[in-house]
């Protein structure tokens, strides 16, 4: 009697389990698609942003996919990768860059979008305002237009005497040209002219450099942009050729060889993005998600590369500094 009191308990337990895990839903899986202007493996700081992803529980192969598409530096085919995101469906689209970002906006009126690290979302277009946003985009900001000004700042800083400086742009990056006239005001304040030289793929670096020889550059102040972080190697090529001092808005241009970097934290940036694909993926509006500012900035210079160029770099200089690569 016992033992058959006994089977009929487990199979009662058994049953109760099984009618349980029946009634719970599946664990959903998340889908982001994250639009590129370069390649995955160019994308300064992508392993932030999945770090970001596991700290609040997302594992990709479990509840997340992540579907990258990437344009490799060449910005027209943006549209295009954005719409193919669009139709798989995605969940949230990521997009880091500017022409990213509207490419992704163009595609989507429902889709959440989420920014990272893009120069000036207001002046773009992207949003109404930092404060709300008012569509389907959200996200950072990195302040490119503003940080500009400062970047020069700090190349005065270590070239007192300079006074013709070459900014390097593409004009395919909607952020470099609204980015123009915080720096022009910024060297009129500074007594200092620019050059503007353009160069919208690695083909025309070489020439790009050729007009800056030719406009007797002292210095070189390098405009963020996707292509010109994957070339940054041959870029710190040319400017040791060129013998110029250079400046760039993120790190990996300093550790390439070049001479300063002065911006927020790409990773940062990315990990905060993280937050904000959780939020709308729990059911957040973009419209009433504020855009974040950074509040942390580093300064990375290379003592090696002034050294090479025959500068000496001040102590005041060195003590703003994050990081000092000798």
């Amino acid at each position: 009697m016992n033992r058959t009191l006994s089977v009929l308990l487990i199979t009662l337990a058994l049953l109760v389990a099984s009618l349980t895990a029946a009634a719970q839903p599946p664990t959903p899986v998340h889908r982001i698609g994250y639009l590129l202007g370069t390649t995955r493996a160019q994308e300064p700081a992508l392993e932030a942003f999945m770090e970001g992803m596991r700290a609040l529980g997302y594992v990709e192969g479990q509840n997340l996919v992540m579907e990258y598409r990437a344009a490799e530096g060449q910005y027209e085919r943006l549209p295009a990768l954005a719409a193919e995101l669009v139709r798989l469906p995605v969940d949230v689209l990521l997009a880091a860059i500017t022409p990213a970002a509207l490419a992704a906006r163009d595609a989507t009126t429902t889709i959440p979008i989420v920014m990272a690290g893009v120069g000036d979302p207001v002046g773009s277009g992207l949003v109404a305002s930092l404060s709300r946003p008012g569509g389907n985009v959200t996200g950072l900001t990195s302040l490119q237009s503003e940080l500009i000004g400062k970047e020069l700042e700090f190349l005065k800083a270590v070239l007192p005497t300079v006074s013709r400086v070459a900014v390097l742009w593409n004009p395919a990056n909607q952020a470099a040209v609204l980015a123009m006239p915080g720096a022009e005001a910024a060297a009129q304040r500074l007594g200092v002219q620019l050059h503007f030289v353009e160069a919208r793929g690695p083909e025309a670096l070489d020439r790009a450099f050729a007009a800056m020889t030719q406009a007797h550059a002292e210095a070189l102040l390098v405009m963020g942009d996707r292509v010109f972080v994957e070339h940054r190697r041959r870029l710190a090529e040319l400017a040791a050729m060129s013998r110029l001092p250079t400046m760039h808005n993120i790190r990996p241009f300093v550790e390439a060889g070049g001479l300063m970097a002065y911006g927020p934290s790409p990773s940062d940036i990315r990990r905060r993005a993280a937050v904000y694909v959780d939020k709308l993926l729990k059911g957040a509006t973009p419209a009433d998600l504020p855009v974040e500012q950074p509040t942390t900035y580093e300064l990375v210079i290379n003592l090696k590369t002034a050294q090479a160029l025959g500068l000496t770099i001040s102590p005041a200089v060195l003590f703003q500094a994050t990081e000092v690569i000798r």
